[in-house]
């Protein structure tokens, strides 16, 4: 029964691991983003009060 045997299956899971541990990883990290995060300007978060009557 080859199923028992872990030698072939186990190299085989360890060899695919790190070629992934080793190709995906610097592909991410090179990634950049299309829209630089800036803060919020004063102005916008300034919110106009609402003078409604409340009766």
């Amino acid at each position: 029964m080859p199923q028992l045997n872990p030698a072939p299956w186990f190299a085989i899971l360890v060899f695919s691991w790190l070629i992934f541990l080793m190709v995906i990883p610097p592909k991410v990290l090179n990634h950049l983003p299309t829209n630089e995060i800036m803060a919020p300007s004063a102005e916008k978060l300034k919110s106009n009060t609402w003078n409604w009557p409340w009766h």
